[in-house]
């Protein structure tokens, strides 16, 4: 029975209770329909860093929530398909490919032998490999610019197709033989939501040879980006603005923490130019990467033995964190937060959450004191909370037993 006190005890006191959380922010909703709130820096500077301690209230009722991270989402189908009847057909390259299998599809990764080209592709769509009529589905710009080391492409990107075959013609100098094989794939993307972390960096220029952190690390000649991250805000990305009028590149890119530690590394490049008449264009400026708890982050592009890149700006960002719940229909509503021992909530909203596609969001007032704050009740063991009564006793106990082996030693002499 003692024990079953003792854990129900524990229980009451790990669960939440107005007057145990330090900060309260009224919430602007829309009634009814499901909302949500975007936590943000504020938040994340006075709650718990796993966020466990949030909690929303409608007045005295707590209301349940599903908290989620933006980070989008990839349905990925891939199937290797047949390439059928590679020929040379007034000078291109053509071939079939079967998408009998395929219940439907938008991408077509091809593999090629050929290195260091640019070609045109065209792509067109029919149910019967012998009809007349094709439908033009595309007609993207494959290549392969290793020699410049500026990557290469070799997927086709369609429409959502149905299509049971394919006729590709390439032009250029990708020949029948060259064509090893291709796959399918259908992609079901949902994209990720950003929130940008913090200010912008402080630009510094290395010279090639200065020291990294410990002496038997040094730097080739590069550009470092100093940020101060907001205080318990998770980053996971740093994202570039570069000149348009910068030339063609392909950077690496190291991310560094407090003490030089290393967190990521990634490339970020542009190319667009016209190869054998075909026009390509591409641009990555991210570099993708996970740090919490970090007071600043570096981040040191690795120029080699060109020029530093022409930047207008750069952020760190972080993926947007959101607590999705269903607005009540009247009363004030308000997220409470900062009671440090408190228990992750368990709802079953977000065990059995689905995302509604008119969900909206709901706006976070200024952070305030909670007027109501009284912390939790001292939850220490008796003996730890009066240690000088523990004292106490225990000398007046050591007095009693040596009182009572004087005694005993008296009794024995005297017999």
């Amino acid at each position: 029975m003692k024990i079953a006190a003792a854990l129900l005890a524990t229980m009451f006191l790990a669960g939440p209770s107005i007057p145990y959380f330090k900060y309260q922010r009224p919430v602007q909703a829309q009634p009814g329909g499901q909302r949500y709130i975007a936590v943000d820096e504020q938040v994340w500077k006075n709650a718990r860093r796993d966020l466990g301690d949030l909690r929303l209230y409608n007045g005295q009722q707590e209301v349940p929530y599903a908290p989620m991270v933006e980070s989008g989402s990839r349905e990925n189908d891939n199937k290797e398909v047949s390439v059928l009847q590679q020929s040379v057909v007034g000078g291109k390259t053509q071939f079939l490919i079967d998408m009998t299998g395929v219940a439907e599809y938008d991408h077509i990764d091809l593999r090629l032998a050929t290195k260091n080209f640019v070609a045109h592709a065209r792509v067109e769509g029919q149910d019967d490999p012998h009809g007349k009529d094709w439908a033009l589905l595309g007609g993207p710009i494959l290549y392969d610019l290793s020699k410049e080391n500026l990557g290469g492409n070799s997927v086709l990107r369609l429409p959502l197709s149905t299509y049971k075959y394919l006729r590709v013609t390439i032009d250029g100098p990708v020949k029948p033989a060259d064509i090893l094989g291709a796959s399918s794939e259908f992609r079901q993307e949902q994209k990720a939501v950003w929130r940008n972390v913090g200010g912008a960096p402080i630009f510094t220029e290395l010279p090639a040879g200065a020291p990294r952190g410990d002496a038997s690390r040094v730097a080739r000649k590069g550009t470092e980006l100093t940020f101060t991250v907001p205080e318990n805000v998770p980053v996971n990305r740093v994202t570039f603005e570069i000149d348009p009028t910068q030339q063609n590149f392909r950077r690496s890119v190291q991310v560094e923490g407090e003490k030089d530690a290393y967190i990521g590394s990634g490339e970020i490049d542009r190319v667009h130019m016209v190869r054998q008449g075909q026009k390509i264009d591409t641009d990555d400026y991210d570099v993708s990467f996970s740090a919490v708890g970090q007071k600043e982050i570096k981040v040191i592009i690795d120029n080699g033995d060109d020029p530093p890149l022409k930047i207008k700006s750069a952020r760190l960002q972080q993926l947007e964190h959101r607590l999705y719940f269903d607005a009540p229909a009247s009363g004030p509503l308000t997220l409470y937060y900062g009671d440090e021992k408190l228990d992750q909530p368990i709802y079953d909203y977000a065990k059995l959450f689905l995302l509604a596609k008119d969900a909206a969001p709901a706006q976070l007032g200024a952070e305030q004191a909670n007027a109501a704050y009284t912390g939790r009740p001292d939850e220490r063991p008796w003996t730890e909370k009066h240690p000088a009564v523990l004292w106490i006793a225990i000398v007046a106990a050591v007095l009693i037993l040596g009182a009572i082996a004087v005694r005993s030693m008296k009794t024995a002499v005297a017999a």
